[in-house]
């Protein structure tokens, strides 16, 4: 991955007056920069601090429900519209919300505006409508867009996985109408940022001028190879010990967007095949990304009912979700460790147990194909081939002497692409004080 690599030259120029004003301000006091996400920090955890140490004046606008803890001074936007939204039809309801929470954040925007504060540059995501009145409020400054995925019908998640999500009709249509705020704050953006390539190129060829892909970045020194690690799990009934046979799969959800239904059946042949491996299962048994089971229920449970008379349970342990120092550690710990996912976002806990040094085995799917080369630096498996997912994890578990080079590997691809303080987060801190 090229770090900082841009599609093509930037579609809008700002005039010579913005211009020399920003290079003014720059010079002077710094910057004057707004974050703009409902989950502030977000992926902008490591940036908004870092600029804020360079000298410049750096804010949050963020949903007044968003209680994590404010890392620079935090301005909240709340949601006006009392009691419940109208009955639009599933159709225009995307919008709809994306609409009312665009023009509540705008109405903060204003107060601000009326109390002094124009920011030089805007960096705000791309989904939930944030955004799309801001270029009214300050249309002198330059807004920037952290795209992170565009939908389509074909090609990416929509229709991948017709056992679970048959795309009808009414689920095109759906997918299609989703679009719509995302164009609306495309045309108003100055410019953008996408984590990775793959992620990228799913925007429209117009709006891929103005995307430069850079990573949001891996702690390396944190997240390394570490002999020593133990895990220690369900309040001290399970500890996990360096060279233990533990096979990991760790994601925000159990769900199929993820691939939970593909390693679950993939289970029982590794289980019956090594007596000796143990099976640690992170995460909620909620819905991130996709939709609920049609009938109620928990993805979670629908798919270990379906494999769970053939599996020795004692074995498999679903912790639920774990703090990020214990998910480290078990990512040291792992002797394979499995990821799945659609053609979609790339999650985050992919490349740090890259940068973990253990031995991923992934799907074959464009996101993680950008990273993993099957034999090199980990393995890949096409995503519903069960019978390959088991015949792969059973190789890893039984052959660990054999993986060492690919996992290696995979901690060299993470420090010499995606290391935080060397490469990525200069990269972010260039993209913005560029302007």
């Amino acid at each position: 991955m090229a770090m900082g690599k841009k599609f093509g030259a930037p579609v809008r120029v700002k005039s010579q007056r913005q211009i020399r004003r920003a290079d003014a301000r720059r010079r002077e006091k710094g910057m004057r920069i707004l974050f703009v996400h409902q989950n502030f920090p977000g992926q902008f955890v490591h940036l908004a601090p870092a600029l804020r140490a360079r000298g410049h004046d750096v804010r949050a606008l963020t949903y007044d429900r968003n209680e994590r803890p404010e890392i620079v001074p935090t301005t909240k936007y709340p949601i006006r519209l009392k009691g419940k939204l109208p009955e639009f039809g599933p159709i225009v309801h995307q919008f709809a919300v994306a609409g009312i929470r665009g023009h509540d954040v705008a109405l903060t925007a204003a107060e601000m505006r009326q109390q002094g504060y124009v920011p030089d540059f805007i960096f705000g995501h791309l989904g939930w409508g944030e955004t799309l009145f801001l270029k009214e409020v300050w249309p002198e400054a330059t807004l920037a867009l952290y795209a992170e995925f565009f939908y389509s019908t074909t090609g990416l998640d929509s229709g991948f996985d017709p056992e679970i999500y048959p795309m009808s009709l009414a689920a095109r249509m759906r997918v299609t109408a989703k679009k719509t705020p995302l164009l609306l704050a495309m045309d108003s953006a100055d410019k953008a940022l996408a984590p990775t390539r793959w992620q990228a190129e799913s925007f429209p060829e117009w709006f891929q001028d103005r995307i430069t892909v850079i990573h949001d970045g891996v702690n390396t020194e944190l997240v390394k190879p570490n002999p020593d690690a133990t895990v220690v799990l369900n309040n001290g009934a399970l500890t996990i010990r360096p060279g233990d046979e533990l096979l990991t799969f760790v994601n925000r959800n159990l769900e199929p967007y993820r691939g939970y239904h593909t390693f679950m059946r993939a289970l029982p042949k590794v289980l019956a095949a090594r007596p000796n491996a143990r099976v640690i299962i992170v995460g909620a048994d909620h819905v991130s990304y996709g939709a609920a089971p049609p009938d109620g229920g928990k993805w979670k449970d629908i798919f270990l009912n379906e494999v769970k008379d053939k599996l020795d349970l004692s074995r498999v342990s679903f912790v639920g979700q774990i703090p990020y120092p214990v998910f480290v550690n078990l990512m040291q710990v792992s002797r394979v460790h499995a990821y799945l996912t659609y053609p979609f976002v790339l999650s985050w806990s992919m490349l740090e147990a890259m940068s973990a040094g253990a031995l991923l085995v992934g799907s074959r799917t464009g996101p993680v194909e950008e990273l993993i080369k099957d034999g090199v630096n980990g393995r890949l498996v096409d995503f519903f081939d069960v019978d390959g997912w088991s015949n792969a994890l059973i190789d890893g578990l039984a052959n660990p002497e054999k993986y060492l080079g690919l996992r290696e590997a995979a901690r060299r691809t993470i420090v010499e692409g995606y290391d935080l303080k060397q490469h990525c987060l200069p990269e972010l801190i260039r993209f913005v004080e560029e302007g």
